[in-house]
């Protein structure tokens, strides 16, 4: 599986972390930035890696930042992305099980690192149910579609 993976400056340590767990793993992973804890805008990232999945260059993203709120907002401006901000391995499996989220956002300074790894593992790990999900992600297109003039 190929993930795409970046960070602002409040979520260098974690993705880091992550980027070698997961590598550790076997997985393919390509850091979209950034590369240190100098200040940077996190929208930056989360347009690089939403453009990355929504072309299917990479099968799924990870974000982070300091909270993981502004990095998720970003990222779902991006037509196709269906981020969610994770905080539990609960919500992790759900939002792909129902959501079939491509991208999850972390938070540098609300999750433990411990709980990060476990977060992403899960998320990994979980696959689409389809069925009466597909309807209600058919109906998150359309109104993407609406807006966003596709």
């Amino acid at each position: 599986m190929k993930i795409a993976i970046g960070s602002d400056h409040g979520g260098y340590g974690l993705k880091e972390l992550i980027k070698k767990h997961l590598q550790e793993k076997g997985f393919d992973i390509k850091d979209f930035g950034t590369d240190s804890t100098t200040s940077t805008d996190y929208p930056d990232f989360a347009r690089a890696v939403g453009e990355a999945v929504v072309a299917e260059e990479f099968d799924r993203g990870i974000l982070v930042c300091g909270t993981g709120i502004g990095i998720s907002i970003a990222a779902n401006k991006v037509p196709g992305v269906r981020c969610a901000l994770v905080g539990d391995c609960f919500s992790a499996k759900a939002t792909r099980q129902h959501n079939n989220a491509n991208i999850i956002a972390l938070g540098e300074r609300v999750v433990g690192p411990g709980l990060a790894l476990e977060i992403v593992d899960t998320w990994l790990g979980a696959e689409f149910e389809g069925g009466r999900h597909q309807n209600r992600i058919d109906k998150i297109t359309e109104i993407e579609r609406k807006y966003s003039n596709l």
